[in-house]
């Protein structure tokens, strides 16, 4: 009777042990979701007041054209034009993140990648010309169909180039060249490149750049380019970086075109 008491006493204090042990991994994941989102939305942030800041840009040029005497309407309507892209874009952006919040199914398009990539390119040309940085496109021929989310592939791109341009601040103006290619691979997927001639990466710590948190800007929270590798791998493509010679640094990330499989071009981690 006493071994069966004793042995109660031992199965309840286990299921006790495990209830406990069980709240306490909820609360901390918990604890998790709402630290990341918190660094998330501040990141995403960032990403955000570029499509708000060219609407910004956008109206004061509106303005400055309708209070020309006479007023230049033409180009005003091509300004208010524009403002309208960059205020649907913001919102696209913002509706992406109630999405993740809420867990919606990915949003699944169909587009052509080089169009998109032009579009990103055309958002971000204001900043880019402001920091004196050349561009150069070499888009490969034809524009392979992409299928996924056109607004989170599009945000991974801005924030390639927003990298690549922040980093060769620190370089001379007349050094200053960015170049944004794709090209096809193997296993029916297409090879997005990035090519920036800033200070470049200590191959030490290629990896650690996609790692949450870990970032070498002041002030940075280390969130974009993790955020990218889980938009990318979710796409069932892969992020990886490389040391340009003889400086410099170039993110690629890979994606399947629509109708094959994953690309698989990147190298192993």
């Amino acid at each position: 009777m006493l071994d069966l008491t004793e042995r109660k006493r031992v199965e309840k204090a286990a299921r006790e042990s495990e209830r406990r042990n069980s709240e306490m991994q909820m609360e901390l994941a918990h604890a998790n979701r709402v630290a990341t989102m918190g660094q998330l939305s501040a990141s995403i942030a960032h990403e955000v007041s570029q499509p708000i800041g060219a609407a910004a840009t956008n109206t004061s040029a509106a303005l400055r054209w309708l209070r020309r005497r006479p007023p230049n309407v033409e180009e005003a309507l091509l300004a208010l034009d524009q403002i309208a892209h960059n205020t649907e874009r913001a919102s696209e952006i913002f509706g992406r993140i109630r999405a993740f919040v809420t867990k919606a199914p990915q949003r699944k398009d169909s587009f052509e990648i080089n169009e998109a990539i032009r579009e990103v390119i055309e958002l971000s040309q204001a900043e880019v010309q402001k920091n004196g940085i050349s561009v150069a496109m070499t888009l490969g021929e034809g524009s392979p169909i992409i299928e996924g989310d056109r607004v989170q592939l599009q945000q991974v791109m801005l924030n390639l180039i927003n990298n690549a341009a922040q980093a060769m601040l620190t370089v001379g103006a007349e050094s200053r060249e960015l170049v944004i290619c794709t090209t096809k691979i193997e296993s029916n997927g297409i090879c997005v490149a990035v090519r920036d001639t800033g200070p470049g990466l200590d191959p030490a710590n290629l990896e650690n750049a996609f790692k949450a948190f870990y970032t070498t800007k002041p002030g940075g929270l280390g969130m974009g380019l993790a955020i990218c590798r889980s938009i990318i791998e979710a796409h069932g493509g892969r992020l990886w970086a490389s040391a340009n010679t003889p400086r410099g640094a170039t993110f690629q990330f890979t994606l399947p075109v629509q109708g094959g499989g994953v690309a698989e071009a990147a190298p192993p981690r």
